[in-house]
């Protein structure tokens, strides 16, 4: 996980309900408080000074719970897909209890020889990355927030992501003792409801990621490419861009330049969805933009429940 992630814990959550609530058309009326099942320490700082978190939603009984719902604008779909870590949270890092890691990941067959599915069942999209990426629950939402806002509202967000050397680079940036990691490497799919194009998505979904996850609090580091047009191998057709951070000061260990890459399109159902890797640049180990092409071109859509 990056420098300041984290999934959530079990517990009530004492904050107010967010007022960019989404209503669950699938979940019965719920207290705020409802609880939640997490791990991880603390909110910290990300690479860049940016904060980069996880949370881990779950299925309590009849209800789909999260600890805030600011996610669901961000990650699209009825369902309350996003999540704030709770600030006492101490448990060790782990996918909830009893809960397999990829759930029916497996009953999907990859594209590529040797490469393995990483699934998003909430949007019906699956794409296939090398057998090194490590997969993360389906119920996992990856954001970046802004470092000054005291609501964390995510700037933006991956759910069900995969990522490639955990503990890549490690840090204690601000000195409490406690290590925060950063990946080589994060891919993961999300919906994007009230954009209003696909070129919209895949410019500011990229300067995004890499703003809150490398560049806080200066935008004027990070550059967008050409959105240009992309087909995937299954033959989903959408938009793609790619942004980079240049400048970055080094002021620890694991401040370093960032990239990310969005591909987004209209899926079957008519919704805007979206694909999105992001990680390090510009340093020995960076992975090269002929992978990330590769894993976007296995990107598809599929029916959760043939799996």
């Amino acid at each position: 996980m990056w420098p300041g992630e984290q999934s959530p814990t079990g517990g009530p959550d004492p904050r107010q309900p967010n007022p960019y609530q989404q209503p669950n058309p699938y979940q019965q009326p719920a207290p705020w408080n409802a609880p939640t099942v997490t791990s991880g320490g603390p909110p910290g700082r990300g690479p860049g000074n940016g904060r980069t978190k996880v949370v881990a939603i779950v299925a309590a009984a009849t209800v789909v719970v999260a600890a805030a719902v600011t996610g669901a604008v961000l990650l699209g779909g009825g369902e309350d897909d996003g999540a704030r870590p709770d600030p006492t949270a101490s448990a060790p890092a782990s996918s909830p209890a009893g809960d397999d890691p990829r759930g029916g990941d497996d009953e999907l067959k990859p594209t590529l020889a040797g490469w393995n599915v990483v699934a998003n069942p909430g949007q019906g999209i699956a794409f296939d990355v090398p057998a090194s990426w490590v997969r993360q629950s389906p119920t996992w939402v990856t954001y970046v927030t802004e470092d000054d806002d005291p609501d964390e509202k995510p700037l933006v967000a991956m759910k069900a992501p995969a990522v490639l050397q955990e503990k890549w680079c490690g840090s204690d940036g601000d000195r409490d003792g406690s290590v925060d990691y950063m990946p080589l490497a994060s891919a993961g799919t999300r919906g994007n409801n009230g954009a209003r194009s696909t070129e919209e998505i895949a410019r500011n979904d990229s300067a995004d990621w890499v703003y809150g996850s490398f560049t806080q609090p200066d935008r004027d580091k990070v550059s967008t490419g050409p959105v240009t047009s992309f087909t995937t191998s299954s033959g989903i057709r959408g938009s793609v861009a790619t942004s980079r951070s240049s400048g970055v000061e080094k002021k620890g260990k694991c401040d370093v330049n960032g990239k990310a890459t969005t591909f987004a399109f209209e899926s079957a159902d008519g919704d805007f969805v979206s694909w999105s890797f992001v990680g390090p640049a510009d340093v020995a180990d960076e992975v090269p933009d002929a992978t990330v092409r590769g894993i976007l071109a296995t990107v598809r859509e599929y029916d959760p429940a043939d799996s």
